[in-house]
Order: structure tokens, then sequence, then C-alpha cells
């Protein structure tokens, strides 16, 4: 599987050629936007863990454009159709859908999730996919929850994604333990450096989790990492 890093917590995973586009943010990201067009980032399927515009600023402008299939809860599935968006599918937590090339299970996160106008945004969620390919988790923005522990019982992983800026979610000391929890070794981490509230010392945390024999990626906003 590819990975491509768009900043924030927007990512890609290619499944043999077949592109999950993960809650995108880029545009107002200055961080993203002189590295990556918005405009032009390809998918065939886009994922959001939560309204917050910090997960959404890009979703209907890249769903109208590409045509990309949107997996999301149900209260975002009823305002993407107010924005004209119909190429959706509808889950909620605990739910599980087998979308031909991968199986999306929706699990459970702990945060909030309001969309940008207002509007309430359903419970925010995390995502289990699983292929032939190989298999991982994207816990979404959320807090260390025992729940965590349900992940490998599941699916066994190749890796997983994980916010490591706290404040707003985990830390890096949480996130190794949900590292733990979830029985995988390959980390990658997201929701860090791009505001104040949130920047780390990233090579602290790269020996964090070296501390448990596990790898914490951080790739360059553009970056495509083959995990």
């Amino acid at each position: 599987m590819n990975f491509t890093f768009y900043g924030h917590s927007c990512f890609s995973v290619e499944i043999k050629g077949t592109k999950l586009l993960f809650d995108p943010f880029i545009t107002p990201n200055e961080l993203a936007n002189k590295v990556v067009n918005a405009d032009t980032v390809e998918a065939d399927y886009i994922l959001v863990s939560h309204g917050h515009a910090d997960h959404t600023a890009d979703l209907v402008s890249i769903a109208k454009r590409t045509g990309a299939k949107v997996v999301c809860n149900y209260e975002i599935y009823e305002w993407l159709g107010k924005q004209a968006v119909t190429n959706v599918h509808p889950m909620n937590t605990g739910g599980k859908w087998n979308f031909g090339d991968f199986t999306v299970k929706m699990v459970v996160a702990h945060h909030s999730s309001g969309l940008p106008d207002g509007s309430y945004g359903g419970n925010p969620v995390g995502f289990i996919i699983t292929s032939e390919a190989g298999n991982f988790y994207y816990s979404g923005d959320t807090a260390l929850t025992l729940d965590m522990q349900l992940v490998p019982t599941w699916a066994e992983l190749n890796f997983a994604v994980l916010p490591i800026g706290s404040n707003f979610t985990m830390d890096v000391e949480d996130a190794v333990r949900c590292a733990g929890m979830i029985k995988c070794q390959q980390i990658i981490g997201v929701h860090y450096d791009t505001f104040g509230y949130i920047k780390i010392d990233q090579e602290a945390a790269k020996k964090a989790f070296a501390n448990t024999s596990c790898v914490l990626h951080l790739p360059k906003i553009g970056e495509t990492i083959a995990i």
C-alpha cells in the first residue's frame, strides 16, 4: 500500500490502484497549500472521520470534482446532500461494509463533531480498512480509549494512523499506549504542528515510539511512502 501525506490529518492510501482519501483539509492549511494543490488531488473514495473544518474544508470541492464516493456517518451524509454531493455511503459506529477492493469498519472515536456551518456533525469515528493488500487503522481525532483494545480482534494491522499533537487529541505518550493496545508497530503520526496548540518535538516523539520497539513515521507533506 502507498501512503501519501497531504498535511494535518489529510492523507491518501492507494490499494491496488484505488485511492482512498481521508479528511481533506488542504486549502486553508498554510503548511500544505504551497506544496499540495487540492484541485489536483485524486480520489476514488473519501472517508471522513468527523465534521470539523480541519477535516472537511476541501471535502465538497474534491467530491464534486472527482466524483469519489464519500464514506461518512449519517449526519455528514445528510449535510452533504444539502451541498449537492450525492455519491455518499452513510455508515455509523460498529457498522461494516465491503466496497469490493476493501472493507470498512467504522469504530469508536472520543472527540466532538460539528460541521463548518455550525450544524450537528454526529459522532466522530475511526476506520479499520481491510483488504487483500493489507490492513490499517485510522483512529480519527480521539482520546486514548480502552475501546482500542478491540481493534486487533477485528484485524491484524500493517500500520496505523494516529494523532499525536495533544491538546485536541491524544499526545505522543497516549499514542504509544494506543500502539500497544492495537498491537501495531508501524505508526504514522498526524494532527501535529499545523497550529500553535499542537506543536511537537518530532525527534522526541520518534524516540518515545522507538523505546517500545515501534516506528513512528512522520512523512513530509506531499511525500509518498510504501508501507
